[in-house]
Formats: structure tokens, sequence, C-alpha cells
């Protein structure tokens, strides 16, 4: 039996990968905007490929406050960068 393997599109780069390869960053209805590491948290959900390149060009185009349809504070995108590091190591 063939598993099926759930893919997601980067809201920056539009590139269709397996869900697992890429960050969900979620908004709650009430505006409240984290990383959603595990991929389960409840409110509108974005995704992206995590690189620094990627990261950078989201947060100067605005990609993911227009995906997730709030302001998205700097901090995430500093939790991003870090979450980038420790993966590298």
């Amino acid at each position: 039996m063939i598993k099926k393997v759930p893919m997601r599109t980067c809201v920056v780069t539009k590139e269709v990968r397996p869900k697992k390869d890429l960050i969900r960053v979620v908004a709650t209805k009430e505006g409240v905007v984290s990383v959603d590491a595990k991929g389960k948290a409840n409110g509108r959900g974005a995704y992206l490929i995590l690189s620094k390149e990627v990261i950078e060009l989201a947060k100067k185009s605005k990609a993911l406050d227009k995906k997730l349809e709030v302001n998205v504070p700097d901090s995430i995108y500093e939790e991003l960068l870090a979450l980038l590091w420790i993966r590298a190591l």
C-alpha cells in the first residue's frame, strides 16, 4: 500500500513540498501569531521553506501578513531564523 505524503505550498516561493519540509506559522482568531513547529495548532496557517533567504523575503514582501490577514511581528521572523540556526546544528 502506498502512503500519501501531505504536500504544502510555500507562501513565498510557491514551491510545493512535503509538509514535513516546511515550517508553519499560524494566526488565531484573536490575531495572535506563532510559529507552529508541530503543524497542529488551531488557526489560519501559512507554510514557509525554512531558509534565511525565504524568511527574509517573507518579511520584506509581507507574504505572511497577507496570507494570515494579520500584522506579523518581527519577533516571529527572529524566531524562524533562530529555529533555522538550531536545525543547522
